[in-house]
């Protein structure tokens, strides 16, 4: 029942599944859940460097770290500019401000990109498990309906074989009354 329902859903022979949906139809047979929590399922297979890259891009895109280093920056110019005016550590244009704010961004740059690329593979995780959970919930929607078609007609046999008997009952009740 289920190799039908197999060939109707995926439209494939078994040798043409992935291994995705054979997974699914494996599953299907054991009567076991596809769905997991994908995101803990796609962080347990990353790497140190990939979840510290997704931590400082986490706080590089915050609005604590936007306004505190707002307020590095207000306060750095202030201290040069104002409080240390003739022995500032940085004076006016803050030439070795703009080297750290250089340093900073050809550091945060790539990083920000490597978790985007990170994003983008979560994305594509994300959509194979979708499209899982979609297959097997198909595929049992298919089970059920089967099943529901096989009942259906198992009980449309049992009333057709009353109906014949009741006809013979009939046709032998109007014979016996024909023929007394």
């Amino acid at each position: 029942m289920l190799r039908d329902i197999e060939k109707i859903v995926l439209g494939k022979q078994a040798s043409d599944l992935t291994s995705a949906e054979k997974n699914v139809v494996v599953r299907a047979r054991q009567r076991r859940t596809v769905s997991t929590n994908a995101g803990e399922d796609f962080l347990a297979g990353a790497t140190f460097g990939q979840r510290l890259a997704d931590g400082i891009a986490r706080v590089g895109g915050s609005w604590g770290f936007i306004i505190a280093f707002l307020l590095f920056l207000v306060g750095w110019v202030v201290l040069n500019a104002v409080l240390l005016a003739t022995r500032a550590l940085d004076p006016y244009p803050f030439i070795f401000l703009n080297l750290l704010l250089s340093m900073l961004a050809a550091i945060q740059a790539p990083i920000i990109m490597m978790s985007q690329n990170r994003q983008t593979e979560r994305d594509r995780f994300m959509a194979a498990k979708d499209y899982e959970i979609n297959l097997k919930a198909e595929i049992e929607v298919l089970a059920l309906h089967h099943k529901i078609d096989e009942q259906v007609l198992k009980e449309l046999r049992e009333i057709r074989q009353e109906i014949d008997a009741l006809r013979q009952a009939i046709a032998a009740l109007s014979s016996r009354s024909h023929n007394p």
